[in-house]
C-alpha cells in the first residue's frame, strides 16, 4: 500500500499530453513532403580520412601512407587546420571547409590525375559526433559513422527521453560560421520535421530539460520519505516488543 501510494504521487503531475510525440499527426495517412536534405559539410578540426586508388597499385601508395593511428585499416588521417586546409603528398595545401566530401573528393580526384592514371578518391568524415545531454536515457557522446543522422535518430541512440523530459522545449546548440546558434524545437509537434534542425550537425549538442513532473517527484519524496522512516521505526518497536516481551 505505501509503495503503492509513493508510484501514484511520484507520477501524478504527468500526463499523456506532456509525454507523447508528434501528437498533431491524424488517425488516418498524414503526408508531410520533405523540405530539408542534409550532406554534412567539413570544418575546421574535423578529421578527414582519404584513401586514393588508381591503376597503380605502387603509384596510389604513395598518397595512401598510414598516419599515427592504431587503426591499421584506415589510410591518411588528416586533420582540417583552422584555416580550413589540409596539406595532401605533392598536391600541397588543398581548401576544403565548407564543402561537401563529395565535392571535396571531387576536386582531389581533379588535382590527382595530374599525378595518377584513372584515380579515386574515398573520403569521410572520421569525427562526425553528437552529445545528447539531460533527461534521456543514456546521455552522452555518440560518434556517427554515415555522417547523417536525425534529431529523433540522436534521442533513440540515447535511449529516448524520460517520462520526466520537457518534450516541448528542446534545445540544439549549434557552432557554425563563427556564432553559436540555441534554439528550442518542440517534438510534440509534426512541425518539428520541417525544422531546419531535424537533421543534427557534426559536433551538435542536444539538451532534453527536466519538466515540472521531475520537480514535483523529488518533492513528493521528500514529503513521503519522513513517513517512510516513521512507519519503519514504528514496525521495528512493534517486533522488538514481540521479541523481547
Amino acid at each position: 500500500m505505501l509503495l503503492s501510494s509513493i508510484l501514484l504521487l511520484s507520477q501524478s503531475c504527468i500526463t499523456r499530453k506532456d509525454i507523447s510525440y508528434f501528437q498533431d499527426i491524424s488517425d488516418t495517412l498524414s503526408v508531410q513532403p520533405i523540405t530539408h536534405n542534409f550532406e554534412a559539410v567539413i570544418q575546421a578540426g574535423d578529421l578527414l580520412s582519404i584513401h586514393v586508388t588508381s591503376l597503380s597499385k605502387e603509384a596510389s601508395s604513395f598518397f595512401n601512407v598510414v598516419g599515427e593511428t592504431t587503426d591499421q585499416q584506415v589510410a591518411n588521417t588528416y586533420l582540417v587546420d583552422a584555416i580550413g586546409n589540409i596539406e595532401m603528398p605533392l598536391i600541397g595545401s588543398i581548401m576544403v571547409t565548407g564543402k561537401s566530401t563529395q565535392i571535396a573528393k571531387n576536386e582531389i580526384k581533379g588535382l590527382l590525375e595530374k599525378y595518377l592514371v584513372g584515380p579515386t578518391v574515398n573520403m569521410r568524415i572520421r569525427n562526425f559526433k553528437v552529445t545528447v545531454l539531460g533527461e534521456v536515457l543514456n546521455p552522452g557522446v555518440y560518434t556517427i559513422p554515415n555522417e547523417k543522422i536525425t534529431l529523433v535518430e540522436a534521442l533513440g541512440l540515447a535511449g529516448d527521453m524520460t517520462i520526466f523530459a520537457r518534450r516541448v522545449n528542446v534545445l540544439v546548440i549549434r557552432e557554425e560560421s563563427g556564432q553559436r546558434k540555441f534554439v528550442k524545437l518542440d517534438l510534440t509537434s509534426k512541425a518539428f520535421f520541417e525544422s531546419e534542425y531535424y537533421y543534427l550537425h557534426n559536433n551538435d549538442i542536444l539538451y532534453v530539460e527536466p519538466g515540472k513532473g521531475k520537480f514535483a517527484s523529488v518533492d513528493a519524496w521528500y514529503k513521503i520519505l519522513p513517513i517512510v522512516f516513521s512507519g519503519l521505526t514504528a514496525l521495528g518497536l512493534f517486533f522488538s516488543r514481540i521479541t523481547f516481551p
